[in-house]
């Protein structure tokens, strides 16, 4: 049994022991928070500015010829020449190949000489005309004479008849008067015969000068037809723009409309770049184009200068499988910069977004719950701030809900942070 003035004694140790004890720890406590404060996350930072943003759309294109030419030849023959080399830019109107002329130029030489036959017989019928005409006058001047000559005769044997009737004259002079009028009369019927003869003879002639003028324009259609054929010798480049390689050499000989060609020439100034976009955007590129000309830019590859064209063709179909639409832009392409076949980069412009609120497309990050940013705030900690993106050009990003100019967003360092975290800003690396 222990003494009471022990067990007072213990009482009062303990009671003062107890104290100390809280104090102590709560001093460990103390020192052990600050050994365990995070230090400053180091962060780069940007500002939010308030810009002009294009809008656009980003695809991926081909480059195609604006038209694509297959030249052949329309007669056949020995190829005699030939204009250009492979790959050769040409223009318009520039000969290509000649064929041997020879053959071609010897018939329209027959075709001409055969014009002349015809043109003779022309001018013979003619004259056959005239004459028969002459002839008809004639016979009818004939006739008004073989006419008044019956009637005289007619007259005389009505007389001497009528004077034989009162026996003043014998019958041999009645009867050599009845003689004189049959004659008269049957003159009369042979210069109505001979005018009917040279009626009929006349109507022939008519229709020989209708067939050779019948002759005439088919010997005229022989020759426009040979000095065509005759054209045809020369083939010329019927548009600007380059030649493929050569398929026939000369000296070879080649065939009417034959199925290969005997050069390709792909007009590439203007050219076409052919891309597409998604059905989606299908409604905001027809709304934009009614306001004007879109322009669109091609990036070729390891060149940092677009090349500058025009939207000029929306096809009417969307291709179901891909869920795209085909489009056409068009570049006058004079500095050649672009060929057929070449994959390109293109931005079709549809518009610009004035004092949008822009910060650089680094900033943004996307969470459980959206899209958000790191806004730095003026004690040095971070905060998350959610955002919408309307538009995002190359490296920016046009924020139409969540930030204001003037405020700083974090761009890099973000995967270190967390709300209220203190920052340190550092200088971007060049």
């Amino acid at each position: 049994m222990r003494h009471p003035l022990f067990l007072a004694f213990l009482l009062v140790s303990v009671s003062i022991a107890i104290p100390s004890l809280i104090t102590a720890c709560s001093s460990s406590q103390t020192e052990s928070g600050k050994t365990q404060q995070r230090p400053a996350v180091p962060v780069v930072i940007a500002p939010v500015v308030q810009k002009t943003l294009p809008i656009q759309i980003r695809s991926t294109g081909v480059v195609e010829a604006y038209s694509t030419v297959a030249v052949k030849s329309r007669i056949g023959g020995q190829l005699i020449e030939v204009g250009f080399k492979d790959g050769q830019d040409v223009k318009q109107g520039d000969l290509l190949f000649r064929i041997d002329p020879r053959p071609l130029e010897t018939q329209l030489q027959q075709a001409i000489a055969a014009q002349a036959r015809n043109q003779a017989q022309l001018q013979q019928a003619i004259a056959n005309q005239v004459r028969a005409e002459t002839t008809i006058s004639q016979a009818k001047a004939n006739r008004n004479r073989d006419s008044v000559q019956m009637q005289f005769a007619n007259t005389q044997r009505k007389s001497y008849e009528s004077l034989y009737d009162q026996g003043a004259i014998s019958r041999l002079q009645v009867d050599q008067f009845r003689t004189n009028a049959e004659s008269a009369q049957s003159t009369m019927s042979a210069s109505d015969s001979a005018i009917n003869t040279t009626i009929a003879s006349a109507e022939a002639t008519k229709a020989d000068i209708e067939a050779a003028k019948a002759n005439l324009a088919a010997g005229e259609a022989l020759i426009d037809n040979a000095r065509v054929q005759l054209s045809y010798t020369e083939i010329y480049s019927p548009v600007n723009g380059r030649v493929s390689s050569i398929k026939v050499n000369q000296g070879n000989l080649i065939k009417a409309d034959s199925d290969g060609a005997l050069v390709t020439i792909s007009q590439i100034k203007p050219i076409y770049v052919t891309f597409t976009v998604p059905e989606k955007s299908l409604a905001q590129v027809k709304q934009y184009q009614k306001r004007g000309k879109l322009k669109v830019q091609a990036f070729v590859t390891n060149d940092k200068k677009p090349v500058e064209g025009e939207l000029t063709f929306i096809d009417s179909l969307v291709d179901s499988t891909t869920g795209t639409v085909q489009l056409k832009a068009t570049f006058a392409n004079l500095d050649d910069r672009i060929a057929p076949g070449q994959r390109v980069d293109v931005i079709l412009k549809l518009a610009e977004e004035p004092n949008a609120i822009a910060v650089p497309s680094q900033a943004i990050q996307t969470g459980q719950k959206g899209q958000f940013v790191y806004v730095v705030k003026s004690d040095n900690t971070v905060e998350i701030r959610p955002v919408k993106v309307s538009n995002t050009v190359g490296n920016e990003s046009a924020v139409s809900q969540g930030l204001e100019v003037g405020e700083k967003v974090v761009l890099d360092g973000q995967f270190a942070l967390s709300p209220n975290a203190k920052v340190e800003v550092k200088e971007p690396q060049k």
